[in-house]
């Protein structure tokens, strides 16, 4: 299993949906909401950055690529500092990279500059913040767990449409230099999220049920730091492959939007009012896909409807690049909106489904390191492609049948691949036991299977393979627990 964290689920806790919860809620909003609209926020300032450096396109998106790229690729160093030191120190430590990263940019005398500080040292601020928010509600969150996902993942639009015109407001009164200066004062705001990630604690009852013989004579297991088991599952693998295809071009059209505008003629006020127009859209529809995700019915099935938000978004892209005005744009960005507000508040609700909570914090680590080479080159090709053509059609053709693809792989991996080892008894058995940590959906499993399940979701103060089989009844005698635990 997953490798226990410092301040992981101690055994036994069940998820309080709820409680301190909403604060962890809170923390994760203003976090998912820097650490993705950052990168797209950013690109108002590309315009006067061109200008600065005599640089082009491509050589600006690069601030916003590699902003991902950290994002992503330093998963497995975030999983690692986690499973060590915490989610709280280090979301605090993040915060004061994150700051310090566009403080060093305003001072910028060249464009590698901006990208070893708002990109480098800021992403990996950012990294650092964004993977500890989600393990944290993960945490904190079971039945209620895809609503939690989609209103923490509206933080994303919301912050989007405060950051964009804000953005165009601090470069026309201070020019990008103070910009980058204020907005690095702002991120200081993540160290005050990560205060908020309170472990759990166990409840006495649970400390006072446990075998002191099962406490003294078995010594803990050196726990892992980076779990690469999650390889050998086939779901995960299809989720990562569908992902690293998808996050090729998702990204394009907000980062490429605004230039696009500007390209037609219109003004920079109005230009960057697409990306408020998107993110409005887009803060509505994660909460809404949290709720769909979260019906009975629904859940069981959501990589499908992950899926269809997928090809939603790809076709968009494809009917946006035949946009010829503003009108058009802008219905572009309401019907991308929809769709990417449903990609964001699904992919990580899919992974936690696929990956359950102990490998969590080593699955998304590894997902999101599998990822970051698309997202460092989407962006930058997509700027070297309108470089050689000088037309954002192309770019938003080849974003859309990339996100297509990644849908269709999605879909047809888990049709073709996971329906037949579902049917295998060892499969069903680990679905009963996610089911029964989320909302008991396992009431079509074999007597068999819920005999062992039951205990699991009373008692499970005990790790898998230390203490397997659980006391049943509370008359036993020490001498008897002992012998079926050492058994």
């Amino acid at each position: 299993m997953g490798g226990a964290v410092v301040d992981d689920s101690p055994p036994g806790v069940k998820a309080p949906d709820g409680g301190w919860g909403w604060a962890v809620l809170a923390g994760g909003f203003v976090v998912t909401g820097f650490s993705y609209a950052f990168p797209k926020a950013v690109s108002v300032f590309f315009k006067e950055l061109i200008r600065e450096f005599d640089v082009g396109y491509s050589d600006t998106a690069w601030i916003s690529s590699i902003l991902l790229a950290m994002l992503y690729g330093t998963g497995p160093l975030c999983s690692v500092l986690v499973n060590r030191f915490g989610c709280r120190p280090v979301m605090m430590v993040g915060g004061l990279f994150a700051s310090l990263g566009m403080i060093l940019a305003s001072f910028a005398t060249s464009i590698i500059h901006i990208y070893l500080c708002a990109g480098v040292i800021t992403g990996l601020g950012l990294a650092l913040n964004f993977q500890p928010s989600l393990i944290m509600l993960n945490r904190y969150f079971s039945e209620k767990r895809p609503l939690a996902n989609g209103l923490a993942a509206a933080g994303s639009p919301v912050a989007l449409c405060c950051l964009s015109p804000l953005g165009q407001v601090l470069q026309y009164n201070y020019g990008w230099r103070g910009g980058f200066l204020i907005l690095g004062g702002i991120l200081l705001n993540c160290c005050a999220c990560g205060a908020l990630m309170r472990p759990l604690l166990p409840p006495k009852k649970l400390e006072e049920s446990i075998p002191v013989a099962a406490k003294e004579k078995k010594p803990q297991p050196k726990k892992k730091l980076l779990d690469f088991s999650v390889f050998k599952d086939r779901g995960f693998l299809i989720y990562t492959i569908a992902a690293s295809i998808m996050v090729l071009g998702l990204f394009v059209p907000p980062v490429f939007v605004v230039s696009y505008a500007k390209g037609l003629g219109y003004e920079d006020t109005t230009s960057a009012l697409l990306l408020t127009i998107l993110g409005f859209v887009d803060m509505f529809a994660r909460p809404a896909s949290g709720l769909i995700a979260g019906l009975k019915c629904v859940r069981p099935r959501i990589v499908y409807l992950l899926s269809f938000a997928m090809l939603f978004n790809g076709i968009t892209d494809i009917i946006g690049s035949q946009a010829k005005d503003y009108p058009g744009l802008v219905v572009f960005c309401i019907f991308f909106g929809m769709s990417y507000g449903m990609v964001g508040a699904l992919q990580f609700e899919v992974l936690m489904n696929i990956v359950g909570t102990e490998k969590f914090s080593s699955a998304i680590g590894l997902v999101l390191l599998m990822e970051a080479i698309a997202v460092l080159l989407g962006p930058p090709a997509a700027g070297r492609l309108l470089d050689a053509t000088h037309q954002y059609m192309h770019i938003f053709l080849l974003a859309g049948c990339e996100v297509t693809l990644s849908a269709i792989v999605i879909a047809l991996g888990n049709f073709l691949c996971l329906r037949r080892r579902k049917e295998h008894p060892d499969a069903k058995m680990e679905m009963a036991v996610i089911a029964a940590e989320k909302e008991g959906l396992n009431c079509g499993a074999e007597e068999d299977h819920v005999a062992e399940v039951e205990p699991k979701k009373k008692e499970s103060a005990l790790e898998a393979g230390e203490e397997v089989m659980m006391v049943k009844e509370m008359g036993e005698n020490r001498a008897e627990r002992t012998q079926r635990y050492e058994e």
